[in-house]
């Protein structure tokens, strides 16, 4: 299996130099460059673990790996004490099937793949090893990428991990969980500005010749954690698979159905790891791309206009405040036919004007598979509580937002077809918007702290809180580190002495 960028013809590379690299040389994203299919056997695929998922698609896309190789990686990662027991259930609510990704380390779906990255990394620099001391991980995070980085990579030697996020705009306990992390090789930084600022300025340095060299020089080497790393979409593709599976075994559907999947999403990763398990078999009937009040991904979806240049809302679903979406620039290289050329005009224009146009003879490609819309924080708000009192199930704010929008889908097209809705965080992540969401005035909390909050939550509604939560809130603070967008690179080159 061999990668290819985005952007340009340049040379193929391996799994090993795609995941090594993070991104193309050119600015471009990694892709396969063909997508193998995989659909096993209904009956043999109810039976199958989590972990036999992972091995059989890891190997199609990573074949360099071997299979005894591949086995030690996913014990070391899902079979541990950092997940549950269950490690993606998949939950009957009403008409959905939800499928929880929030049972590892730090309450959230990024768990799914940044656990097994590390591991994935450090075997694919074994394969290419070319007098690299250190690799130093890059992560721009929107509230939940960050802390589950920092789990997976802690500690890990050969490497440093440095996160950015934006200060005041992450819920108090997403922020917590990243500043009181512990790890002799964890760096937590605040950062003056928004996720897309993050983000922009992160790939900017990964592609900064002269910077490059001088991590060169010092026997270092830049590689991201974010999804535009094909090793975070990788492990993602698995639990669609995992999570059909499960509605296979509780005879929620037949072999001969297909299936929607709803999925909340600011960055478009996860619908994409979706999207491809798709394109690889996966009977899947409708995709449905579920945005906040910051709504680009609708607009693009449903009108063809990708158009940055507007007010960026800080709603309570903070991980999906996002106006840039990288994991887009994978979906538009497939529905253009693969043509470089129109991505590169794109996203140049996307840089240098904040917007660019998808033709209809690009937009059509998609018209009748991928669904786009978006829930306001009242509608998300009303979802939530809805959903609660008739079923008894706690939802955070992302899956609130896509339960909502998944429920007037089905009002305005009776679609009938079951569906998978995908919950992307534990909901005592988000305590006060919670509450607030349940019928508590806003006023009545300013004064509670983080633990007053889970307390209140925990007695108004009778859910367990989640270890990652519990274990965090009375931790010291040991990272204070502030900076402006403009000088992350210096920053960077400060914490490496470089």
């Amino acid at each position: 299996m061999e990668y290819i960028s985005t952007r340009s013809k340049s040379k193929p590379v391996s799994a090993a130099q795609a995941i090594v690299s993070g991104i193309a040389p050119d600015g471009g994203l990694y892709v396969p460059r063909s997508l193998p299919h995989y659909l096993p056997d209904p009956e043999r695929l109810k039976k199958l673990s989590y972990g036999m998922i992972v091995k059989d698609v890891f190997r199609l896309f990573a074949p360099e790996f071997s299979g005894d190789e591949i086995t030690e990686i996913i014990k070391g990662t899902y079979y541990t004490e950092k997940f549950d027991k269950e490690i993606a259930p998949c939950i009957s609510v009403g008409n959905m099937e939800i499928l929880e990704l929030w049972h590892g380390p730090t309450a959230s779906f990024k768990d799914m793949a940044l656990q097994i990255m590390p591991q994935i990394l450090q075997s694919a620099l074994k394969k290419i090893r070319a007098g690299i001391k250190e690799t130093v991980i890059l992560v721009a995070t929107s509230g939940d990428t960050g802390k589950a980085a920092i789990e997976g990579f802690k500690n890990l030697p050969g490497t440093k991990v440095i996160v950015f996020y934006p200060a005041s705009a992450v819920s108090s306990l997403q922020e917590l969980q990243m500043i009181t992390s512990e790890g002799d090789n964890i760096y937590v930084v605040g950062v003056e500005g928004n996720f897309d600022d993050c983000q922009a300025a992160i790939k900017k340095i990964l592609n900064d010749k002269e910077i490059k060299e001088r991590m060169r020089a010092a026997g270092k080497r830049f590689s991201s954690a974010n999804s535009i790393n094909w090793s975070r979409l990788l492990p993602q593709i698995v639990y669609y698979y995992y999570g059909y599976s499960r509605m296979l075994a509780k005879g929620v559907i037949t072999p001969r159905d297909r299936i929607n999947i709803v999925v909340p999403t600011g960055n478009f990763g996860n619908i994409l790891a979706a999207f491809y398990a798709l394109r690889m078999g996966l009977p899947v009937h409708r995709l449905i791309c579920a945005s906040n009040e910051n709504k680009v991904l609708t607009e693009a979806i449903t009108k063809g206009s990708y158009n940055c240049q507007r007010t960026l809302y800080q709603t309570t679903s903070p991980a999906m405040d996002i106006l840039v979406s990288s994991n887009f620039e994978r979906f538009l290289f497939e529905m253009a036919n693969r043509d470089h050329v129109l991505i590169t005009n794109w996203y140049q224009k996307l840089d240098k004007e904040g917007n660019f146009t998808i033709p209809d003879s690009v937009r059509n490609r998609w018209q009748k598979l991928l669904i786009g819309e978006y829930a306001t924080e009242e509608e998300a708000d009303d979802a939530l509580r809805e959903t609660f009192e008739e079923h008894h199930y706690l939802a955070d704010p992302h899956t609130a937002v896509a339960i909502s929008v998944y429920n007037r889908y089905i009002r305005e097209t009776n679609d009938n077809h079951k569906t998978m809705l995908v919950s992307t965080a534990n909901p005592y992540k988000f305590p006060d918007s919670i509450l607030i969401a349940l019928g508590e005035k806003g006023e009545s909390l300013v004064d509670l702290d983080e633990q007053q909050l889970v307390d209140r939550l925990a007695a108004k509604t009778g859910q367990p809180v989640h270890k990652a939560i519990a274990g965090v809130l009375n931790k010291e603070v040991l990272h204070q580190r502030q900076v402006a967008v403009q000088d992350i690179g210096a920053g960077i080159m400060e914490l490496l002495s470089i």
